[in-house]
């Protein structure tokens, strides 16, 4: 049985205690989130007794919820016989197993693994074994990346250049590196493709640019082009137009470059697939790729690798791919029934709602509409209204312009083993909170 949902009187003021408690914890936030002090699967039961639905799994990482049964004996197996070897030394049976299973599970893509502690530092990894290759091959010129506008690949100063998020380089732009991190424009439709352009000419656009930026760097320089699968945190949810990945591998094919794609947030069975490029008509496998997330982090530590390991067999062995891909569409018909029905309290606001398997986002617009968020951001208003009743959400803004000022998205990225009535209950919690927030901003 679920656990009931508990959504206590002075719940806001209750919130507030809470983040007004001393810390000795150098938070991301600049207040003391609530503490959780116990989880069920999709459900989390907060320090003061209310429990909330984890509607994103963290940040699309608790794939199969919390507490798995098989999971906890994985782990608890794996310490009754080896917690930890160093990997320059010896090597261990989880990791092995682990590796041999994505190696396998990737139709030939990939013939190697290397693990690490999580997504930066994968996509540090990327960056570093990329330099590697060519570095071995006897082309020590090539030194340049490329990615896109509108891009995360990770907080480290490497993966941070390598991105293309305004509002997250910004503080640190005086150390970012510029000489070797390139960029190019995002593959977004909706915001981006002009008005008198087909899909075809959007991508064919977008392929030249990249071209013309090999070429302007110089084309034996530049070591790969690198790009998400589904644009995660930046914009919310974003999968590239048809044919896009097909035509950005042909330029680094031509060119002797690498094809590197990050599916940390959107990999390992996030849309329904286990690759994320898989669910996409043409592909496109890459020639390098960072998973984390879904995946479990590591470092090959004997104990995160059996939990990894233990988590990729139960989405086989449950059959959780497809219940993602059936509940996640049903998940996307309510957002849109509930939001952008035309006598929806939200239909003007609802820009899109977009996403596939269990990644998901609702992006707003409110471009010429009287409203007034006293100087707050309407995506971060909901999720800690949200919070406040009963469901965790992922707020998040700056992804609807090249400059990251405006825009504001959320995104849903539920366990793959969500059950419909559980989707059912997330929908009527965000949209309730939704409603509620508009109705006190419309001027």
């Amino acid at each position: 049985m679920a656990p009931a949902l508990t959504v206590e009187n002075g719940a806001a003021s209750t919130a507030k205690k809470i983040a007004d408690r001393p810390t000795a914890l150098l938070h991301r936030t600049p207040w003391r989130p609530p503490v959780a002090s116990s989880a069920d699967g999709i459900y989390i039961t907060l320090e003061d007794g209310r429990t909330v639905i984890d509607a994103v799994g963290g940040a699309a990482v608790s794939c199969i919820g919390n507490g798995h049964p098989v999971v906890k004996q994985a782990l608890k197996d794996q310490v009754d016989k080896v917690s930890y070897v160093y990997s320059m030394q010896l090597s261990n049976e989880p990791a092995e197993e682990l590796a041999e299973y994505l190696v396998k599970s990737s139709n030939g893509a990939f013939s190697l693994v290397g693990f690490s502690s999580g997504g930066s530092e994968a996509m540090e990894s990327v960056i570093k074994l990329s330099r590697q290759y060519f570095y071995d091959t006897k082309q020590p010129q090539r030194k340049n990346f490329i990615s896109r506008n509108l891009s995360f690949h990770g907080n480290t100063v490497g993966t941070l250049s390598l991105s293309g998020h305004p509002a997250r380089r910004a503080p640190y732009e005086a150390v970012l590196n510029n000489n070797v991190f390139h960029h190019v424009s995002p593959a977004y439709a909706k915001r981006f493709q002009k008005p008198d352009e087909t899909e075809e000419q959007y991508v064919e656009r977008l392929r030249q640019e990249l071209e013309d930026k090999f070429l302007e760097l110089g084309p034996d320089t530049v070591i790969g082009f690198v790009a998400e699968t589904v644009v995660g945190a930046t914009t919310g949810c974003v999968a590239a137009p048809k044919g896009y990945f097909k035509a950005m591998k042909s330029v680094c094919r031509k060119y002797g470059a690498l094809f590197i794609l990050d599916e940390v947030m959107s990999g390992m069975g996030r849309m329904g697939t286990l690759h994320a490029w898989e669910s996409f008509g043409d592909g496109e496998a890459p020639d390098m790729q960072a998973v984390a997330k879904g995946l479990g982090g590591g470092q090959s530590h004997p104990l995160a690798c059996a939990a990894a390991l233990a988590v990729q067999k139960v989405v086989a062995s449950e059959n959780l791919l497809e219940n993602c891909c059936t509940q996640g569409a049903y998940l996307g018909q309510l957002l849109r029934e509930r939001l952008q029905a035309p006598n929806a309290l939200a239909a003007p606001y609802a820009f899109d709602v977009r996403g596939g398997g269990s990644f998901w986002a609702v992006e707003f617009d409110f471009a010429g509409a009287s409203v007034d968020f006293k100087g707050k951001q309407f995506a971060m208003i909901v999720q800690a209204r949200c919070l406040e009743n009963g469901l965790v959400v992922m707020g998040l803004t700056g992804g609807a312009n090249l400059e990251g000022t405006k825009g504001d998205h959320i995104i849903f990225a539920p366990a793959y083993n969500v059950t419909k009535e559980q989707v059912e209950k997330i929908v009527d919690v965000f949209v309730e909170n939704v409603e509620a927030v508009l109705r006190e901003s419309l001027v």
